[in-house]
């Protein structure tokens, strides 16, 4: 059979997965409280919060358009040709609770539901970060997060951290070990830029907001379970992770055999001050290994066969690895900048994240204070994603990836995007987008598009 591809949207075949880790969180409350390891209020520092409770929330609705575009032929995994309209929208619950001294539980119940474009079909970078392989127009309430973060201070100077979703406000050593252990997303701990991270808030395209080419382990949601530890020491960070895959690619379940089938991620990041600017620079780089494809592979046996090459008929117990590199600077009070890289090796196929193998991408986020709405942000962001010959082939011959296949791949062109958006805040918790795409080489084909996606994005937190 032919690589997954209509498999995009499955029902939640798990329905007792929120009620389990309702019961895991108060479990542990009943374990903390008798034994005493809630933090003591009287120990809080001055810049820490007096609360043992953290209650934070957020709404966010996307609604895209997209005309009808240009398209001299179509496949099975193709984004449509036709006018379409879309919608997600999602609401989390993020809460926390200190149990001893540097270490909370948090817990984030999640509802969503949606129907995005085409989907989710026809592109390496795919118009909405809100948008979920698993979804569907029926809301859909399940557990996001349930993690333990354990802090440890090793010295140096003190730091205040400001409270946040999943972040008690606390004051903490500039060297220091960070432990976090549970159910979260990579992307939480890993490339934190500031000025393009969150689909929620700043850019939408799924290779605006991060790596376009870190295939990171998650399940079809974005989550996964892990152990992350992060080691502090002034103006570096070293971050490691060991992750749990999904059993099948892109799929719900996860494959707890976490010896087997896993996903090491490591990232070196250095703060630094350039022209009285503070800016960043990171490193990361990642090794998959599960039972996966290989666009060789699956290219070698279709030649040998006369078939359409299959990806799924040639999955094994292999390694993926890739790497990326982040900037962002500050070039003025109100002016950041920042750029990534990202590449995998190639051969693997895309197994929990998007069907990019390179991908570059620069970009500015302004603030409004020249303009007195020091709260509005404007964002411009240019990326170029691109695949691997052996990708391109595999493509070429009408094989099917998990979001790509047009039938055929005649002129190979990159997937070039262009995306701009104002947030602009109406009030206290409550901002409103108007976000712009255009993407030149839609699914790496020049004989389709270009596409124009119109975005209008509400979004509230308190």
């Amino acid at each position: 059979m032919q690589a997954t591809s209509n498999i995009i949207f499955v029902s939640e075949s798990k329905q007792g997965v929120l009620a389990r880790g309702l019961l895991r969180l108060a479990a542990l409350f009943a374990m903390a409280l008798p034994f005493g390891v809630l933090a003591d209020e009287s120990t809080a520092t001055p810049n820490q919060s007096d609360s043992i409770w953290l209650a934070k929330f957020q709404s966010t609705y996307v609604w895209q358009s997209k005309p009808a575009f240009h398209a001299a032929y179509s496949g099975p995994n193709s984004l449509s040709a036709d006018a379409e309209k879309s919608y997600t929208f999602s609401a989390t619950a993020f809460l926390g609770l200190r149990l001893w001294e540097g270490a909370a539980l948090y817990a984030d119940p999640e509802v969503v539901q949606g129907k995005p474009l085409s989907g989710l079909l026809g592109l390496g970078g795919a118009t909405n970060g809100e948008a979920q392989k698993v979804a569907g127009t029926n809301p859909k309430l399940y557990r996001a997060r349930l993690f333990v973060r354990q802090t440890m201070d090793l010295g140096g100077d003190r730091q205040s951290i400001e409270e946040g979703f999943n972040q008690f406000g606390e004051t903490v050593d500039s060297r220091r070990v960070v432990i976090t252990l549970g159910n979260f997303a990579l992307n939480d701990i890993f490339d934190g830029n500031a000025f393009s991270h969150d689909p929620r808030t700043q850019f939408l395209n799924w290779t605006t907001m991060g790596y376009g080419a870190w295939d990171f382990a998650a399940d079809a949601r974005g989550f996964t379970q892990a152990l992350a530890v992060e080691l502090y020491r002034d103006e570096w960070v070293l971050r490691l992770a060991h992750a749990e895959m999904p059993t099948e690619s892109n799929g719900l379940a996860l494959n707890a055999r976490i010896f087997n089938s896993y996903g090491d991620n490591a990232e070196l990041e250095r703060s630094y001050t350039l022209a009285d600017r503070p800016g960043k620079l990171r490193l990361l780089t990642y090794r998959n290994v599960a039972n996966m494809g290989n666009y060789p592979a699956a290219n070698a046996l279709a030649g040998d066969t006369g078939a359409t090459p299959d990806i799924a008929l040639v999955r094994k117990h292999r390694a993926k690895t890739g790497y990326g590199v982040s900037l962002e600077q500050n070039l003025t009070d109100t002016v950041g900048l920042f750029a990534r890289y990202s590449a995998s090796d190639g051969s693997g196929e895309e197994y929990a994240f998007t069907e990019v193998d390179r991908s570059a991408q620069a970009g500015l986020s302004i603030k409004g204070e020249s303009w007195s709405r020091a709260d509005d942000t404007v964002g411009l962001a240019a990326v170029r994603n691109d695949l691997s010959s052996a990708h391109r082939h595999y493509l070429a011959a009408g094989g099917l990836g998990f979001f790509l296949g047009d039938g055929q791949l005649s002129r190979y062109h990159s997937e070039d995007i262009m995306e701009a958006y104002y947030s602009a805040k109406l009030w206290t918790g409550l901002w409103a987008t108007l976000d712009y795409q255009h993407i030149d080489g839609p699914a790496y084909n020049a004989d389709r598009g270009p596409v124009a996606v119109y975005t209008a994005r509400l979004h509230a937190e308190f």
